[in-house]
């Protein structure tokens, strides 16, 4: 294994053309998860059995790429040999990491598999430097991963206050609330994303063509409607449209895509490990697309961080792949923290 980058790019693999996909286009690791709920992306056609997750394991490696197993949900006392097998898996096959947000597991981890490396995931919702240092102190956690409410200065403060690596969010789907603090889904179709590991799970989906255009419904929950034309996203609770005070619009959060390009040269220099795309249930054409243009920016940021400038060509690439074509910084940029 080559050594590591000041920075690393960390890709989404949601299945074997995907991993490819971002190894062939510059990831340093790539994060993947098991066909079941064992990890918050459980969708149907999406993930790695044994077999796919071992060739993708020797694919990486040979090309000195670092694989990820996201088991990042909540074991229930019923079911927490699936989540341990997981675990076992992990270490069986050879993961890099394994990145997981309940301590329970965490114990089980450090205590079965002592050379096996665990990252924080946002899942475990941890926003401060007290709750990061309480993990890596109990369990040995040596990344974690931050949810995507922090401003940069207090992402700074966290880096400061803690001995173990950063990972933050650069590109893609943005959450409106503190990861695995949700409770939308639940509150619409009676499953917890923390635990059936799908954010609106797909037997509760619904689309109907209506006189007044094509609707998305959530257990029969109207999330949206769409006219002639209009780009029909996946209904999630928190970016539907609502008529609120006789007004229809997007109340909660509307579709666009975090995008931190601009911000490299200020992660690098306060001391982020790794920058994180999300997209786990993209194609591997979008994967390999936006894998292209953060290795050609990542690289240039290292290269001259006082030069650097976003280039026209990375914006109008990443624009066509965004939510609503549309970009933001989201909850980074708070001149006023």
């Amino acid at each position: 294994m080559p050594e590591p980058r000041p920075i690393e790019l960390v890709c989404p693999a949601g299945a074997l053309p995907s991993l490819k996909a971002a190894v062939d286009n510059g990831a340093d690791c790539v994060y993947t998860g098991l066909k079941d709920n064992t990890n918050a992306r459980n969708f149907g056609g999406l993930n790695f059995d044994d077999k796919s997750l071992r060739e993708g394991i020797r694919y990486a490696r040979e090309r000195g790429v670092k694989v990820l197993l996201a088991v990042n949900t909540y074991p229930q006392g019923a079911s927490w040999q699936r989540w341990t097998a997981a675990i076992d898996k992990a270490a069986d096959l050879g993961v890099f990491a394994v990145i997981l947000a309940d301590p329970g597991l965490m114990q089980y981890a450090q205590r079965t598999h002592p050379q096996l490396r665990l990252h924080l995931s946002v899942q475990g919702s941890a926003t401060n430097y007290e709750a990061i240092n309480f993990y890596h102190e109990h369990f040995g956690v040596q990344r974690a991963v931050l949810p995507r409410v922090l401003a940069l200065a207090q992402i700074e403060q966290v880096i400061r206050n803690t001995p173990i690596e950063i990972e933050v969010f650069g590109y893609g789907a943005l959450c409106v609330m503190v990861e695995g603090r949700c409770a939308l889904s639940s509150y619409v179709t009676g499953d917890s994303p923390n635990v059936s590991g799908v954010c609106s799970p797909a037997r509760a989906v619904r689309w109907e063509q209506s006189a007044d255009g094509l609707e998305s419904r959530l257990d029969g929950v109207l999330i949206d409607r769409f006219g002639p034309g209009e780009k029909a996203g996946y209904p999630t609770l928190c970016k539907g449209r609502f008529e609120v005070e006789g007004e229809t619009y997007y109340a909660i959060e509307e579709p666009t895509s975090l995008n931190t390009v601009e911000l490299l040269p200020r992660l690098i220099d306060m001391g982020v490990r790794a920058v994180k795309i999300e997209g786990r249930q993209r194609s591997p054409a979008y994967v390999a697309q936006v894998t292209r243009v953060w290795r050609d920016a990542i690289d240039a940021a290292l290269r001259d961080a006082a030069g650097f400038e976003v280039r026209a060509g990375w914006t109008a690439e990443l624009r066509k792949l965004s939510e609503g074509q549309m970009h933001t910084l989201g909850a980074y940029y708070r001149p006023w923290k």
